[in-house]
């Protein structure tokens, strides 16, 4: 048996081999194709988001200085924007005077204004002086239009530079790399100042260095003062950028006026100024902290690093060591990704090794699933032929449980009977076909039913079906389930009636009319497998179960589809109406137990009067000729065949 069993396990071994090199394969094709998708360079440029600011980096020392048109300075210069260029002005002069290396004002000073105002702008503006352009491109159908929007010449003329102030936003409308522009703000800023060495990196990722307002800021009022309303020599040496900044971060999905989404807007949800946005390019810039993309080749690289690293731990099985294992991979990739944005300014996405390592891991451990599965099926299909295939199914899971015995617990126990189905049987007798094709046709949706309401069906006897709730699974509301299900299956029933009328009608016959009779009763049983030591099932037993077979067959002596034990009743009453119907002892017993049905359409006046009406038949002064007996009925017509029920027998014992 070894020798044959060797080959088989060898052939096993080879095809699952075989289908991970498929799987590798078609990984690595698949995700060179999505790697061309849009979306896939937006899902990467996040993951850049978030790795390029987990550690959430500052300014660097010497950076620039932010003087902010606020809400502070609207209200104490209280004149409306755009304010006059003399104004301006007069900034440039006191920060000139204050040692401001370089000036930069973000503000677009195109159009002409009074010759006063422009004069003064022109007189005080020079070669230390960067002023905002601007640059929008146009697609229309007809053709493609670049506009370029730059300062006055009498500005630029009196020795001003010219920066173009305009970004770069990726798809997701985030800004995320260094404008392409020779002669952009900052580019421009860092030129005037001296401290540019190398070319303009342009296109390449940007660090952003915190949130809104991280760069040193103060409002433009403060600014026209720095005497007396700022530090000594705050501005002096330094780079000093002007422009619009609201003292409260806008929200992204507001809005602002110059404020873009950066890659801290992923942790705040906040958008940052377009002259802080400057700020960052500058930095960037000056001390050669942009960050370069890997080339495709270094890309691929590494995910087929990943794909045969995936392959490695998935070689000879998978399980939870799998799982261990794939959790410090994909660790692995995102340290060894944040590295190398903060060591050598080079970004790999890690998006592209996860996703490889994760569908060959999870790939394989998907067809070792289905083949575990495959064979568990085959071991049912197998067993099933002589035990219960749920019991098979448990044991297959654990065959700890291939033992007699049973355990205590409170289940909610159901009878289901057809009434009068020995008559229909014995109408069929002539044709057995059709009887148990009734029988199926009658079982099916019943048995639906119960499965459907989480219930486990114990057995079925002719017409009738043995069902429990809360076993073998735990089920906290088990008798409101089992509740539901019973009227459910009433509503099942009279489906099949008129499925049987139509077809009665068709052959121009009577239709069999089925009426069912269920009992339910909630209490503490025995549950198991239950047999003998070669043939056993799952069961339970009890004087609950006896008990809820008793309110089956005693639901037809009260004119009602359904009765309940008073542990049901009770459980249920939350959710339903649940009126008591009588106290009776049944076999095998010697206390009376009430016994209930659920009603609907009862208001609280007619709930009332039936109790009146119990305890007057209780105490043996309810008379047939007490006008309870129509009212109840008509208020409560559910339970009008109870009171028919309750007035016939007074009548034979010879109550008056």
């Amino acid at each position: 048996m070894r020798v044959r069993d060797k080959p088989r396990q060898a052939r096993q071994i080879w095809s699952r081999h075989l289908r991970l090199l498929v799987l590798s394969l078609t990984t690595l094709i698949a995700i060179s194709l999505l790697s061309r998708l849009p979306a896939w360079s937006l899902l990467e440029l996040r993951s850049f988001d978030y790795l390029s600011t987990v550690d959430d980096p500052r300014p660097p020392p010497g950076g620039p200085v932010i003087v902010a048109i606020d809400e502070p300075s609207l209200a104490d210069i209280n004149a409306q924007w755009p304010w006059p260029r003399s104004l301006h002005a007069q900034l440039v002069t006191q920060l000139r005077d204050a040692g401001a290396r370089v000036i930069g004002l973000d503000i677009i000073l195109a159009e002409p204004s009074t010759a006063e105002n422009d004069n003064a702008i022109t007189n005080a503006v020079g070669p230390d002086v960067v002023l905002a352009g601007d640059e929008t491109l146009i697609e229309t159908p007809q053709a493609t239009q670049l506009i370029r929007v730059t300062p006055l010449q009498q500005l630029t003329e009196a020795g001003a530079k010219t920066g173009i102030a305009s970004v770069d936003l990726s798809g997701d409308g985030t800004f995320r790399r260094i404008p392409a522009y020779e002669d952009g703000f900052a580019a421009t800023l860092a030129k005037a100042s001296g401290t540019i060495s190398a070319t303009l990196p342009a296109g390449q990722l940007i660090q952003s260095f915190g949130p809104a307002r991280s760069y040193p800021t103060v409002s433009y009022y403060q600014a026209l003062d720095p005497a007396h309303l700022l530090p000594p020599d705050y501005f002096k040496g330094r780079v000093v950028l002007v422009g619009l900044s609201l003292q409260n971060a806008p929200v992204i999905d507001k809005g602002g006026v110059d404020a873009f989404a950066t890659p801290y807007t992923v942790h705040t949800g906040t958008l940052t100024s377009g002259v802080e946005i400057q700020a960052t390019i500058y930095d960037n810039i000056r001390r050669g902290l942009s960050i370069e993309e890997a080339w495709l080749p270094v890309v691929a690289a590494c995910i087929l690093v990943s794909v045969l690293l995936a392959a490695a731990t998935v070689w000879r099985s998978t399980g939870w060591l799998t799982i261990v294992t794939s959790a410090a991979a994909l660790l692995a990739f995102v340290a060894i990704s944040f590295a190398g944005i903060r060591l050598a300014h080079i970004f790999v996405s890690p998006l592209g090794p996860t996703v490889a390592y994760i569908s060959v891991v999870f790939g394989q451990a998907a067809f070792d699933y289905a083949e575990e599965r495959r064979n568990k099926r085959q071991i049912i299909r197998a067993f099933a032929q002589y035990i219960s295939p749920d019991l098979v199914r448990r044991l297959s899971q654990d065959p700890s449980q291939l033992k007699l015995g049973g355990e205590r617990r409170t289940l909610s126990v159901l009878f289901s009977d057809v009434r009068g189905f020995t008559t229909i049987a014995e109408t069929l007798k002539d044709d057995p076909e059709q009887l148990t094709g009734l029988i199926n046709r009658l079982l099916t949706p019943l048995s639906d039913v119960v499965m459907d309401h989480g219930g486990t069906i114990d057995k079925y006897m002719g017409d009738c079906i043995m069902a429990f709730w809360n076993a073998p699974l735990d089920d906290p509301d088990h008798a409101l389930h089992a509740v539901k299900a019973s009227l459910a299956m009433q509503a099942a029933i009279s489906s099949l009636n008129q499925e049987l009328e139509r077809e009665a009608a068709m052959r121009g016959g009577r239709p069999h009319v089925l009426k069912m009779g269920v009992g339910i009763n909630t209490g503490e049983c025995i549950v198991g497998n239950m047999g003998s030591t070669r043939r056993f099932d799952y069961s339970c037993l009890g004087d609950s179960v006896n008990l809820a077979s008793r309110l089956e067959g005693a639901s037809k002596n009260y004119g009602v589809a359904l009765l309940l034990g008073e542990e049901t009743a009770r459980l249920v009453a939350g959710i339903y109406t649940v009126v008591e119907l009588d106290r009776i002892i049944v076999k095998g017993r010697t206390v009376p137990s009430p016994v209930y049905t659920v009603v609907h359409d009862a208001d609280a006046e007619a709930l009332a009067a039936h109790r009146a009406f119990l305890e007057a038949k209780y105490t043996g002064t309810l008379a047939p000729s007490d006008p309870a007996f129509d009212r109840l009925a008509a208020d409560i017509p559910g339970l009008a065949p109870y009171y028919v029920i309750v007035r016939e027998a007074l009548v034979e014992s010879g109550e008056e």
